[in-house]
């Protein structure tokens, strides 16, 4: 009989994982800039429809460039199996407990710092935001693993989505709608109608609606989540809408497990990812023509779909890099995947765009759209500043320097 795995011991490192990582944070620290500046050089419909993959849907819907934010988090539940085993093993369950607190509230901490900390007085402080809630659903997902069995796991993910879509569809609140003409502009605070002055002009209650600032989502940032809000009155990752994204995570502490099954082959983890991938895709859009479609709120359709497209690609880069072991390519890719919150916090304190213009614009960026094609000197500009980053981390890497919470 063969001796049981050990729980301490560390797994051989699944680099797709990394690569994945890698290549999801890359169109945040420039990669969208450079498919954006694709478009001025021509190309027609084709190329247009790509550039038009890099920006979020308004409202409704979902485009490429709406799917990177779910795939971080769905590998953030990939890494918790990843790593957490370990942790408990040597720590036991207590001290386990405790650095996944400890690291929550480091990175949201260092959420807050990158959304301005305390530049600027109450209420204009940002609580909520990409970091933040990052943290809130690793604090959710990896303490629901330590203390859950997988039934217990599949379970939770299915009570995050469902429940969240029994609030959003029966939950009466009153029918006030949020609009004010800085709405989804940069501005203080102050500017907003106090909750009270608001409430006060409405007698009637609503339920089941999906319109932008009118809905439950919306209605409870309003009332109860403190500090700056992007859109004023509500935001992008606030209080409800925090629910689905756990079970996102969720989500990738599943595909963590197949991963590291010693009873499939890799091709048959493959097959697993990428099938189980199209039934999330699936029910997403099925779930859809109920209950929209919709980034913003965190919509258990959208959860769905972005969450079996993440499964996908998971899969395939698994498919690539692990199973047929092609990595050459993806070098890059793993520069800044072992280091993804040190590039992502870089691309927000240094602007790369305003350094690239100083070595390629100016005369030369004015050169290369006269005498070759309008556009040119601005994809050049935007190469730069991807490579820039991306040349950061590779020093990073080179020398073993690995900056985590």
């Amino acid at each position: 009989m063969s001796a049981p795995p050990d729980p301490g011991a560390r797994p051989a490192r699944i680099v797709s994982v990394d690569a994945l990582r890698g290549f999801d944070m890359l169109w945040i620290i420039g990669g969208e800039q450079v498919a954006k500046a694709l478009e001025p050089l021509g190309g027609g419909p084709i190329m247009a429809a790509f550039a038009h993959q890099f920006t979020h849907v308004q409202w409704e819907g979902c485009h490429f460039f709406d799917v990177i934010f779910p795939l971080f988090l769905f590998l953030v539940g990939v890494s918790i199996v990843l790593s957490l085993d370990r942790t408990r093993a040597e720590a036991g369950s207590r001290g386990a407990l405790i650095r996944i607190a400890r690291r929550s509230a480091l990175l949201f901490v260092v959420g807050i710092f990158y959304y301005g900390g305390l530049s600027k007085a109450w209420p204009d402080v940002q609580l909520a935001g990409v970091l933040p809630r990052i943290a809130l659903c690793y604090l959710a997902a990896a303490t629901l693993y330590l203390v859950l069995p997988r039934r217990g796991i599949v379970i939770a993910a299915t009570l995050c989505l469902v429940g969240y879509w029994a609030l959003l569809t029966f939950v009466p609140f009153p029918d006030v709608r949020l609009e004010h003409s800085n709405t989804g502009k940069r501005g203080s605070q102050a500017a907003a109608e106090s909750p009270a002055k608001l409430l006060a002009k409405v007698t009637t209650t609503v339920r089941g609606t999906y319109e932008e600032g009118h809905n439950l989502t919306h209605y409870v940032d309003f009332r109860y989540l403190p500090g700056k809000q992007r859109n004023l009155y509500y935001t992008n990752e606030g209080l409800l809408s925090t629910i689905p994204a756990i079970a996102t995570t969720l989500f990738g502490i599943m595909a963590g497990w197949l991963l590291l099954s010693t009873q499939l082959t890799g091709r048959q983890k493959v097959a697993w990812l990428v099938g189980a991938g199209a039934v999330g895709v699936g029910l997403g859009l099925v779930w859809g023509l109920q209950c929209p479609i919709i980034k913003r709120l965190w919509t258990p359709s959208y959860c769905l779909l972005a969450s079996g497209i993440s499964a996908m690609m998971l899969g395939v880069f698994y498919l690539l890099i692990d199973v047929w072991n092609w990595r050459q390519w993806c070098v890059p890719l793993l520069w800044i995947g072992t280091n993804a919150l040190t590039v992502y916090l870089a691309d927000n304190l240094v602007d790369f765009g305003a350094i690239a213009a100083r070595f390629v614009g100016g005369d030369l960026k004015l050169f290369l759209d006269t005498s070759f094609t309008q556009g040119l000197g601005g994809l050049l500009i935007a190469l730069v500043a991807l490579l820039l980053p991306v040349l950061l981390m590779r020093f990073l890497f080179q020398r073993k320097i690995f900056i985590r919470l």
